[in-house]
């Protein structure tokens, strides 16, 4: 497998911070990402990075909260076809620990089909979305690590142009990590460098 380095980013003004390949660019600041979002991209293949950090849901079981979170995302996106591939069981993340009491993390990969931006239904592409819920409970908050990685580009999606139609090439082909690869090392680098990004609460 090819090693594509991966370097420590920042992540919510250092306060975070998780590591992954310098291929993925923050566009956070180039689109209008809400503030609990941060966003990276690899334009040359269409696949992302998203951090995000959400109240606490409560009324979600942990042994769940992956394929919870994963199908509101594709609800939210209005995408077709979705399915679950596979999902983890509960881990403890000892390396998120604050005040004695480890988060815990689960995992889900799904498959769905979805449009970028504004393009409707007839311009769908095929994704794999790997995606990680990090349940920080002490201070009340589920951060979610989705990648997106592109499996058929749709030839009427804005994608075409960039990546090209058709069934995306495998991603060490050309040199680069794998997106399973380079969400795994997302996940597990995760580190929470200042607990008061979380409020008063932290």
């Amino acid at each position: 497998m090819p090693e594509e380095p991966c370097s420590e980013r920042p992540l919510f003004g250092g306060a975070i911070s998780s590591g992954f390949p310098s291929r993925f660019e923050d566009v956070s600041n180039m689109r209008q990402v809400p503030d609990h979002q941060e966003v990276f991209v690899d334009p040359s293949r269409d696949e992302s990075l998203i951090f995000e950090l959400l109240d606490f849901k409560h009324e979600v079981g942990d042994s769940g909260s992956a394929v919870w979170f994963l199908q509101d995302l594709a609800t939210e996106q209005d995408a077709e076809q979705g399915m679950v591939i596979e999902q983890s069981g509960v881990v403890e993340a000892l390396g998120l620990t604050y005040r004695n009491i480890p988060a815990v993390v689960t995992t889900a990969v799904g498959q769905m089909a979805i449009s970028k931006g504004r393009q409707g239904r007839e311009a769908q592409n095929i994704v794999r979305v790997y995606l990680a819920n990090l349940r920080l409970k002490e201070v009340g908050t589920d951060v979610l690590i989705a990648a997106y990685e592109p499996i058929l580009i749709n030839p009427l999606s804005e994608s075409a142009r960039t990546v090209g139609a058709g069934l995306t090439a495998p991603a060490s082909q050309s040199g680069y990590m794998p997106m399973a690869e380079v969400f795994k090392h997302a996940v597990s680098s995760f580190k929470v460098n200042d607990w008061s990004l979380f409020g008063s609460s932290a």
